[in-house]
Formats: structure tokens, sequence, C-alpha cells
């Protein structure tokens, strides 16, 4: 069986449980929260309308950017709980997912119950007035059971939104089949992105058909099918549960960006971690900003982050000191205002660079970026998804007066794509990167210093800082990974053929260290 594949079963059951937890958990809310909001409209028809069309106004909004939104939010009442009570709440992970997708989750069946209860015959209410029933006893015996199909379609749609709106959540640190797509979309491994699409794609299935059980056992009074959809349910859901907390064994989670790099060492810290006989999970494709916010919430329990990034986004600093004054300063400060503790530099650097291919580079007599800037108007720079909103690039464009004619924003693997073929002149890239050997593009010299240090730094959280399983597992790799041997298991696991996963990467990585 292909490698890429096999990798994708091993992990499997942690993401398909912790994928169905989230699901299970965001439809339930979204069930209790709109029982009161239907009768609400149901008592009050005036506000019917006004209810239902907020529901709506959420799904205008795009999934992940929901989840990205109540980051910030869970961040401050995090601080203010912890002012009060002195613990806070958790701001990534599975409580922004939650929230957004139970939001995502009210629309349909708010609509189709409050649709179903105002649907039922007035006739058949009346009569049940005429017997003296209650109001409550309607609502019960009459308008409940009469309804309960169009609401149990509701439900059927709003599973099948929050299963596919679940992968989403991978960014904002939750666990989900969305690791396999975001993963395998940034390194090009389409087998793992398939994996990924098809086992949400059966989940939803799944749930589809369990809780079409239960909407025509309702409708049929059949309770043998309302009991095998439920049974279905609560078997897949206590599985879940199962696999996702049943050990009950700690777990040390490991933070990754969004490239390859990232998930290349996240994969050599967890297999560190394993050997000293602990657990270890990846939480990938963080965002530069909410990884050290959740290494200081610990939320995370360690992740490898650059000089550079962290004396930008972290300290705010726009200023390049000397290489040792820089490392001194930032060590410093990390444990002085965050607790952080930075444990080594690994022995490599990841810097931003701006690369082009040769030919064009001699063209246009480009060989620094002050060359670079005398044409730039005529240019295109492709970037990754962030560059163009880190201060690393205002200070670089500040400090040459570049003017690109456009800019144009890809995935980091795709930003190489578009250099070759000319939709982009200019790329942002990183110096440990080894597609730029292989396909020989030029590195502009920065004779300015513009860009910093970007020396690869493995940080302890606040509640690990002096972990003994942690430290003796990653002090090894302290100064312990070349450049040459980071760019080439960047390679392996970006090239185009033979490509290698991030785990056999960090295999080939981690031997000169046994």
């Amino acid at each position: 069986m292909d490698e890429r594949l096999n990798a994708a079963w091993r992990v499997l059951p942690e993401y398909l449980s912790q994928h169905v937890l989230l699901c299970a958990a965001a439809l339930a809310l979204a069930l209790v929260l709109c029982a009161p909001l239907t009768l609400l409209a149901l008592r009050r028809p005036r506000f019917a309308g006004p209810l239902v069309a907020a529901a709506s106004l959420v799904q205008t909004i795009p999934g992940l950017a929901l989840m990205a939104l109540f980051y910030p939010v869970l961040l401050a009442l995090s601080a203010l709980t912890t002012s009060v009570f002195g613990r806070g709440v958790p701001a990534l992970g599975f409580l922004p997912a939650l929230l957004a997708l139970t939001l995502y989750a009210m629309l349909p069946i708010l609509r189709n119950a409050v649709a179903g209860l105002r649907g039922v015959d007035a006739d058949i209410i009346e009569a049940a007035r005429g017997v003296g029933m209650t109001e409550w006893q309607i609502l019960a015996r009459v308008q409940g059971p009469l309804s309960a199909p169009v609401v149990m379609a509701g439900v059927r749609t709003a599973a099948v939104w929050t299963i596919g709106a679940a992968t989403l959540a991978t960014p904002v640190g939750q666990t989900t089949l969305g690791n396999y797509i975001f993963s395998g979309l940034q390194t090009e491994n389409w087998v793992t992105v398939i994996f990924g699409c098809v086992m949400s794609a059966l989940v939803a299935i799944v749930a589809d058909l369990a809780l079409g059980a239960v909407e025509h056992g309702v409708a049929a009074r059949d309770r043998r099918r309302i009991g095998a959809g439920a049974l279905v349910i609560l078997a897949g859901v206590g599985a879940a549960l199962f696999v996702g907390y049943g050990s009950g064994a700690k777990t040390y989670v490991i933070g990754a960006k969004n490239f390859s790099e990232q998930f290349i060492l996240a994969e050599a810290m967890s297999r560190r971690i394993e050997g000293q006989g602990a657990s270890a999970r990846i939480q990938q494709g963080l965002g530069s900003a909410i990884v050290y916010r959740a290494l200081v919430g610990s939320d995370l329990d360690v992740y490898v982050d650059y000089a550079g990034t962290l004396w930008n986004n972290a300290l705010g600093r726009t200023d390049t000191p000397p290489h040792d004054q820089m490392i001194a300063d930032l060590t410093r400060t990390l444990q002085e205002r965050d607790d952080v503790r930075v444990l080594g530099a690994l022995g490599f650097e990841n810097a931003y660079a701006l690369a082009m291919r040769p030919e064009r580079a001699a063209a246009l007599g480009v060989k620094s970026i002050d060359d670079l800037a005398r044409v730039a108007p005529q240019l295109t720079l492709g970037a990754d998804l962030e560059f163009l909103e880190r201060p690393e690039w205002a200070t670089l464009r500040n400090a040459y007066g570049l003017a690109f004619k456009a800019t144009r924003s890809f995935n980091p693997t795709f930003v190489y794509r578009a250099l070759a073929t000319g939709e982009a002149d200019v790329i942002s890239a990183f110096s440990s990167d080894g597609r730029i050997a292989a396909e020989k593009l030029v590195l502009l010299a920065d004779p300015k210093g513009a860009i910093p240090a970007y020396d690869a730094l493995v940080l302890l959280s606040p509640k690990r800082r002096d972990d003994p399983v942690l430290v003796r597992a990653l002090t090894p790799l302290i100064g312990a990974i070349k450049p040459e041997a980071m760019r080439a298991a960047n390679y392996a696991a970006d090239r185009d053929t033979d490509k290698q996963t991030p785990a056999q990467a960090a295999e080939t990585l981690l031997t000169p260290l046994r």
C-alpha cells in the first residue's frame, strides 16, 4: 500500500474521533439553543422573521473567518476570567470551532422548526383546545408529533453542513478530518487531500442515513426505525469518546504552522517525545500570531518559531540589532513577559527572502533588493498567504521603497508554481526551502540588512517550561539540525516525484542524531 495512504490510515482514529465529537457537540448545542427560540417565535410571531434572518446572516460569514473571529473574543474573555478566577478559558481549538459550528447549525434547525410548528393545521389545534388541552399539552401531543418530520429534516441538513464545515477548524487549532486536507494541500499530497474529503463525506452520509431513519420512524410512528437510527448515532459518538479520551494518558500538544518545514519539525519532536515513553499530538496549520498566543495560554506545549517572526510579531520590534544581541533580548523578553522558555536554536535559519528565476533576474539586471526596487513597478510579487500582512514585509518595503505593479497571494507551495508559470516575477521564499536550490532560483541580496535573523527556536509553554520529559526529549535537537539537512528534508516533502510524507522526512532528519 502507498506509504501516504498508510500514514493517513494511522492517524484516522484520532482525526475521525475529534471530528465526530466536535460535530456532535455543535449539533447538540444548536438544538438546545433553538428550542427556546422556536418557542419564542411560536408564541410571539413577530419575532419569527428577525430570528430566522439573524440565523441566515451567520451563513454569509465564511466558516473559517467565523471561527477565527471567536479567537480574539475568547482571548479577551480568557484574560478576564484569569484576572477574576485565576484560570482562563481556551481561546484556541475546540471552543472557537464549537461556537462557530453551532451558529452555522442553527439556521436549518430553527427555520424548519418554526415552519413545521406553524404549519400544523389551525383546525387541529382548535380541536385540541376544544377537548380541554393546555397550550403546553397541544405543543407536546399535537404540534410536536405532527411537525417532527419537518424538524428532523432541518436537523439532517444541519448535521451535513456541520460535518462539512468542521474540516475548516484545523487552522484554529482543532484536530479534524480537515487536517488531512490542509496538510495535503500544503505538501501537494493529493492522496491525503482526497482521503480527508472521502472520510468527511462518509461521515456525513452515515449521519444523514441515521437521522433519516429517525425522521422516517417519527413520520411512520415506527419505534424500531427511530431506535436503529438513534443507536447508530450513539454508537458513533460513544466510539469517538472512547478513542479520543479513553486512555486518559497525558498528551503533549505540539504546534505547527501551515507549511512543510513546520510539519516535519513537529513530527520530529513528536518522535523524540514518544521515545521518552510519552504521548504526543500535533496541532497543525496554525497562523503565526495564533500559534504564539496559544503557547502563552498553554493551549500548546511546544512548537518551533523563528527569531525574526517573534521579534516583529510577538515583540513588535522593527529594528535589526546584531544577531547575538537580538537572540539574547528575545529570550529574556519572552521569559520575563510571557513566561515562555526558549529551549534553544535548532541550528538553522528559515529567513524570509525574495527569489527570482535566474534568467529573469539576469535580463533585468537584478542581483539585490536594491536593484529590484528600480524595476519593481514593472513586476508582480507572489507571496505566501500571510507575508503581505506581516511586519517584515512592511519593514522591507519601506527600507527599499518597493512598489510592485501587482501583488498576489498563494498557498506557500503554489507560490513556486506561480514563479514557474510566469504568474509572478518575484516571490517571497524561505531560505531553508530545498526548492530554491532544486529549481536554481536566485535569492536577492539584502544589502541594508532589513530582514532580521530567523534562527529556528524551540519554545516551551509556561505550563511545560520545566517539564522533564520535554526538556529531556528535545534538548538533543538543539544545535543539531544543519541547514543542508533541513533543506533536504523540506525538498523531500515538497518535490513532485518520490515525495515523502512529513513523518518520513522527519525520520531522515533524525537519523544522524541516533
